[in-house]
């Protein structure tokens, strides 16, 4: 069983961060390095919390604060899955843990319609960033056809429960919806009882 305590530091020091009353950008610029911290190893992630589901790709809550602050979340993506075109309305962090990820951005016209700008691909241990009127609009893939890959999401709000859009590139059409997660567990990151190597 991996031991979770990474991910246990890494909800610690970004809850720190809160308590520093700091601005919302200058929250996500140090987050980034927490982030990048947590998916330089790939040994902490709970096997349930890393399931692909062959229809669709899965969002998997790790934690959320309690105040809806932030969210963790962990994304699995089943070969050749991706996303539609969709928003986030919060700010976000996107860290590689497993296996590899394109992320392509879009940009919106004066007449509703999106184009795409270009496409980049984060490999394990990278971190990109979101921010609404920044590059809020994008659509995620898994890089691999053959294989699953894992990157772990941190928002600026509970996402699950955030009202957002999908777009159709083509015609501007905006769809709203609220993703939810794809398990009502998360992990048990405060139980001290169990061995040091599973706690």
């Amino acid at each position: 069983m991996p031991s979770i305590t990474p991910l246990r530091t890494f909800v610690t020091r970004l809850t720190a961060l809160y308590d520093r009353d700091l601005p919302e950008t200058a929250v996500q610029g140090e987050a980034a390095g927490l982030l990048r911290d947590l998916v330089a190893q790939d040994d902490w992630l709970p096997d349930a919390f890393a399931q692909p589901d062959p229809e669709r790709y899965s969002q998997y809550l790790l934690h959320c604060d309690p105040l809806e602050r932030f969210s963790v979340v962990s994304f699995v993506w089943g070969p050749g899955q991706k996303t539609p075109l969709h928003d986030h309305r919060v700010w976000g962090l996107i860290g590689m843990l497993r296996g590899r990820e394109s992320e392509t951005q879009f940009e919106r016209d004066a007449d509703g319609r999106f184009r795409a700008t270009e496409t980049t691909y984060l490999d394990p241990g990278e971190v990109a960033t979101l921010a609404p009127g920044v590059n809020d609009y994008h659509q995620v893939a898994n890089a691999f056809a053959d294989r699953t890959s894992i990157s772990i999401h941190v928002y600026g709000a509970n996402i699950g429960g955030v009202s957002r859009a999908t777009y159709d590139a083509q015609t501007g059409v905006e769809k709203s919806f609220i993703s939810g997660y794809s398990s009502p567990l998360v992990p048990n990151l405060w139980d001290r009882s169990k061995n040091a190597g599973a706690a």
